[in-house]
C-alpha cells in the first residue's frame, strides 16, 4: 500500500509518499503560507492530494490540538489561523475518496519513533518536542494515550513557575515559556542585551567554539529543561524520554542532561533513559503514515 502522508507546520508542508514497510518513496516541502488562512491551507492539501496517483490512504500530521477520530482540529494557535474547527478527515474523503487519517504532529512523530527510531525497543516511553513551543506525546505500548478528551501530553503547558510570563495559552508560567527553543533565543538576546537577528544554530557555534558567557547562558536555559523532566518523571516513572526537535541534536545539550538530570530526581527514578529522537525530519510523515494504514 502507498500512503500519502503530510506534516503541517506553521512555516512549511512536508509531503511524502510512504509504503507499508515505512520506506519514504517520494518526499518534498512546501511553504504553509498559514496568513491565507485554514480554508486556503485545505484547499491546497486537496490540490496536492490529486497530484499523486495510486495512493491507498492519506495520512496527516498537523500542529494543534486534534480529534483523532473525527479527524478535525480541536484548537490551532495562531501559528495556524482560521485552522480551529477544520474538518480534515471529513473534507479529503467526501473530496478525494481516500481513507485518512489525521493525528497531532508531536503523537505522529513519537508513533514514528516508536516504530523507527529512539523507542522501537522500548513499547512505552514519552515524547516531548522542543522549537517554538513545547509538544508532548504518552507512548503506551506503542499506542497514544490520549486521555479523556483526546488531548493528554500537553507537557509544554505545565506549570514551573506560579504567576511568571505569560503564554499564548492564556495562562501564566508555563513551561515553554521557559524551555522552548524560542525561550532560549530571548533569554540570550536578554541577558547579551542585542536586538540583533539570533537563532538555535547560532547559539550552539559560539558554545561549541567555548564562549563561556553563551556556555552560561545554555546551561541555565537547560536547568529550566531539567524541572520539568523532573516533574514528568515522577509523575510517569517512565523507563524512556525522546527529546525531539533539532536543538536536542546538540551534543551539550544532551551530555548537560544526563550529567544533571539524576541529581534532582529520587533515587529510585534515575534510570530513565534520555535519547535524541533519531528520525530527524521523517517521524511526522512515518507515524501519519502508520496511523493512516491503520484505519479499519
Amino acid at each position: 500500500m502507498r500512503v500519502l502522508a503530510f506534516d503541517i507546520g506553521g512555516t512549511s508542508i512536508k509531503v511524502g509518499v510512504v509504503n507499508e514497510k515505512g520506506d519514504i518513496l517520494e518526499q518534498k516541502e512546501l511553504p504553509t503560507l498559514a496568513h491565507e488562512g485554514g480554508e486556503a491551507l485545505m484547499n491546497r492539501i486537496l490540490k496536492e492530494i490529486k497530484n499523486y496517483k495510486d495512493i491507498n490512504r492519506v495520512g496527516i500530521s498537523t500542529a494543534g490540538q486534534v480529534d483523532a477520530v473525527e479527524g478535525k482540529i480541536i484548537f490551532a494557535s495562531e501559528n495556524l489561523p482560521g485552522w480551529t474547527g477544520m474538518e480534515i478527515k471529513k473534507r479529503i474523503e467526501e473530496t478525494c475518496g481516500i481513507i485518512t487519517a489525521v493525528e497531532n504532529d508531536v503523537n505522529a512523530a513519537a508513533i514514528g519513533e516508536a516504530n523507527f527510531g529512539a523507542g522501537r525497543n522500548t513499547p512505552s516511553f514519552l515524547c516531548l518536542t522542543y522549537g517554538t513551543g513545547i509538544g508532548g506525546a504518552i507512548v503506551e505500548h506503542k499506542k497514544i494515550y490520549r486521555g479523556a478528551f483526546g488531548s493528554a501530553g500537553e507537557f509544554g503547558h505545565m506549570i514551573t513557575h506560579g504567576d511568571g510570563e505569560n503564554c499564548n495559552c492564556g495562562g501564566k508560567g508555563c513551561y515553554e515559556r521557559y524551555a522552548s527553543t524560542s525561550a532560549l533565543v530571548r533569554r540570550v538576546k536578554s541577558e547579551l542585551k542585542t536586538d540583533e537577528e539570533i537563532d538555535g544554530k547560532t547559539i550552539f557555534e559560539k558554545v561549541d567554539a567555548n564562549e563561556t558567557m553563551y556556555i552560561d547562558i545554555v546551561n541555565k536555559w537547560i536547568d529550566e529543561i531539567i524541572i520539568g523532566l523532573v516533574n514528568i518523571i515522577h509523575i510517569f516513572n517512565p523507563t524512556l524520554i525522546v527529546l525531539g526537535g533539532g536543538i536536542m541534536c546538540q551534543k551539550h545539550v544532551i551530555e548537560y542532561l544526563r550529567s544533571n538530570l539524576p541529581l534532582y530526581v529520587m533515587p529510585n527514578y534515575d534510570k530513565v533513559k534520555i535519547m535524541p529522537a533519531s528520525l530527524g525530519n521523517s517521524a511526522g510523515l512515518l507515524g501519519a503514515a502508520l496511523l493512516a494504514l491503520e484505519v479499519e
